[in-house]
């Protein structure tokens, strides 16, 4: 302590005599005072030594301004002269006291002017304000946490006093009701934001006391009390006044009393949580539960009907029903008993092996069955089966496990007689045999047909050949003869030159020679010979082609499928009957390269043979036979046209029928188109057909390049015609 703070003090109070009373009244108060006379302190009571942390005998060195931080002591030996002043009474002062550890406490010191033997003293008195402090502290901040709670708090919240007047309404209360908080802070009219209608909310009542009985005046049973807090109330109801959208909102809402330490009631708070949403969901829940209540009850009476139907179906259904467990009949239909002929209808208590005609049998389907069951597969097989008269039925039958979660529940088997239609399918079997060796029959026939047409053609057309034959061998034959005669002469001369030779040139000889020479006409025979022998070969060579041609026609040494140019065979053909067309018709030839074509040469040169023929029987006195051929696609075609009398659509209609012919008896068998139809067709084609009256005819045969097709069905050849 500086020095000029110890001034002596000019009163002591351990004095004897009355005045030494005074140190004990200080000391029996409970507030810390000390006592000063504007110098060092004359005594503090305990209450101030524990404030200050001194003890007596160290404190009473102290002067009464030192009790304070430098900054402070002006102030306080200011405040000290004040109290010293007889007209001195100044009002209590703050300052920081510096204990003997250091710290600081904020004081409030209170001094008043008191006389000691003649000489004025001030007794200070000080309150230590830090606890007070850290208690208000304390309390603004639980104010300001309880004021974040409220104001941040999710929940819309809102506080009321004892007069109804609202103290909070946070942000969470402005959003739900669209009233900010300076509007409604210290307001009792704050049921607006609630209501079209003055009513006490739930919290006007709980600080009215309003009881439960009384509660139910407004809310109906949508309030009772909670189970949480004591004297508090929650509900929910519907506040029409709350719009989202075009309606209300539903709101879950409670209210509780505030009070003070006392227990007295300052207030209520009322939480208010918007439930709309919810709700709706709860009411749509509702409806749907009810419809599917509804929709259980309707299905519950159609699964009723149906179980009603669907015994009704199996005891009554053409289809025999079974249900086997461990190798036994536990139900059955009427359909099976009867199926199976058993007596008395039922089958209950069978063994399954009894309807088998054989061990074997049961034990051959047991094998197939028993795995596919197993894994919850159905079993679906024919077999035969016993009647119980002992006969064969041919059954099928179709197994399906009752349950596939348990195994042990056996199998329900379906089985339907089909013995009849295993007779009838064998019969159709038999039948289809039968069919197929006729059809192998008809084809053999059709065959014959087909080689007895091609010869009555060939027969036909023998006189034509013949005739162009017999030409080519009449000149030769002619020349053949002359030619005999020719050699004769020559080896005669050539005699008569050997005698000549051997009896010397004579006269005579010579004049015999010249006899010979001038006989035989040598001269005519040099000339002649070389013309006759060159005829001849051409005659030879005539006749070697015309049975070149019939060789190309008739193909026989290429009966089997090969590839063809049917240009080729076209030309043949004509080569063959050109001795039925050339007095008839001009041919003209229109025909383009041909790719090799995949088929029977020989069967297309009939047909070619038969529409060339048909074309030229067709013309009454001379006309004209186009012979024309193309590609389109992966097809070929030829085209034999005519200019001869042409057909109506009746005779068109049935060209192609077997046996139909126009001309006159005798003349044709009505064989010759449809042979070569079936022999189109066989080559997966098909002819065509153009024809008016008085405009001609035109037949064109389509035929695919690669053959018939062997999968997929027909083929269509492109175009029209």
């Amino acid at each position: 302590m500086p020095d000029d703070l110890h001034s002596p003090a000019s009163c002591t109070l351990s004095s004897p005599g009355p005045h030494g009373l005074l140190p004990l009244l200080l000391d029996a108060v409970t507030v810390p005072t000390y006592v000063h006379a504007g110098g060092p302190i004359l005594h503090a009571n305990p209450a101030m030594l524990r404030l200050a942390g001194h003890g007596l005998d160290a404190l009473r060195g102290f002067h009464h301004s030192a009790l304070c931080d430098e900054a402070g002591q002006p102030g306080l030996q200011a405040y000290g002269e004040a109290c010293l002043s007889p007209a001195g009474d100044p009002p209590a002062m703050e300052l920081q006291l510096i204990t003997a550890h250091g710290a600081t406490r904020q004081v409030e010191i209170n001094g008043r002017r008191v006389m000691f033997d003649g000489q004025p003293c001030v007794i200070v008195t000080c309150q230590d304000l830090s606890d007070i402090q850290h208690v208000q502290s304390s309390l603004l901040q639980v104010s300001q946490l309880l004021n974040q709670i409220i104001n941040g708090g999710p929940v819309a919240t809102f506080v009321i006093d004892k007069d109804h007047r609202v103290t909070h309404w946070n942000k969470a209360c402005e959003r739900l009701t669209g009233r900010l908080a300076w509007e409604m802070l210290g307001r009792t009219e704050y049921w607006r934001a609630f209501y079209n209608h003055e009513r006490p909310l739930l919290a006007d009542m709980i600080v009215d006391g309003v009881k439960l009985n009384e509660l139910k005046n407004h809310y109906q049973d949508a309030v009772k009390p909670s189970q949480e807090l004591q004297d508090a109330y929650e509900g929910e109801t519907f506040f029409p006044a709350l719009k989202e959208g075009e309606e209300g909102r539903w709101l879950f809402f409670t209210a509780a009393p505030l009070r003070d330490p006392q227990g007295e009631l300052i207030g209520a708070i009322e939480t208010l949580q918007d439930v709309t949403q919810r709700r709706k969901a709860e009411e749509e829940l509702t409806r749907h539960r009810n419809q599917l209540e509804q929709l259980v009850e309707e299905r519950s009476a159609e699964l009723g009907g149906t179980v009603r139907q669907l015994a009704a179906f199996m005891e009554n259904s053409p289809i025999g029903i079974m249900h086997t467990m461990d190798g036994q009949v536990v139900h059955n239909n009427q359909t099976l008993a009867a199926i199976f002929g058993l007596p008395g209808g039922s089958a209950v208590g069978m063994a399954g092996a009894d309807f088998f005609l054989s061990a074997e049998d049961h034990e051959a389907l047991t094998q197939l069955a028993k795995p596919r069951l197993a894994q919850g597969l159905p079993v679906q097989h024919e077999m035969w089966l016993r009647h119980s008269d002992g006969s064969a039925l041919w059954v099928q039958m179709i197994a399906y496990v009752a349950d596939i979660q348990d195994l042990s529940a056996g199998a329900w088997w379906l089985v339907q007689d089909r013995t009849e239609f295993r007779r009838t399918q064998d019969e159709l079997q038999s039948n289809f045999a039968r069919i197929q060796e006729t059809n192998r029959k008809l084809e053999e026939a059709q065959n014959q047909l087909l080689q007895s047409d091609k010869m009555a053609s060939i027969g036909q057309l023998a006189a034509g050949v013949a005739h162009e034959i017999n030409n080519p061998i009449g000149f030769v034959g002619s020349n053949l003869n002359s030619l005999k005669t020719y050699v004769q002469d020559l080896i005669r001369l050539i005699d008569g030159y050997q005698q000549a030779e051997l009896q010397g040139f004579g006269a005579e000889t010579r004049a015999t020679l010249a006899g010979i020479k001038k006989s035989v006409e040598m001269d005519y025979l040099r000339e002649d010979l070389p013309q006759l022998l060159s005829e001849s070969e051409d005659g030879l060579a005539r006749v070697k082609k015309i049975v070149q041609d019939l060789k190309d026609f008739s193909r026989v040494d290429q009966a089997d499928w090969q590839e063809a140019d049917l240009n080729t065979g076209l030309e043949s053909t004509l080569n063959v009957v050109m001795h039925e067309v050339k007095y008839k018709a001009e041919v003209i030839k229109q025909l383009k390269p041909l790719p090799p074509v995949r088929c029977l040469a020989a069967q297309l040169n009939q047909v070619f043979m038969n529409l060339i023929v048909n074309a030229s029987h067709a013309i009454d006195g001379r006309g004209i036979i186009t012979l024309s051929s193309g590609t389109q696609d992966d097809w070929v075609w030829v085209e034999v046209r005519d200019s001869g009398c042409g057909m109506n659509e009746e005779v068109q209609r049935r060209i192609f029928e077997p046996f139909f012919t126009t001309k006159p008896v005798g003349k044709g068998t009505g064989l010759g188109l449809s042979l070569s139809f079936s022999i189109v067709q066989r080559h997966g084609g098909t002819i065509r057909l153009q024809s008016a009256p008085g405009q001609g005819s035109a037949f064109r045969v389509w035929i695919p390049v690669a053959g018939p097709a062997t999968e997929g069905g027909l083929l269509t050849p492109p175009g029209t015609f």
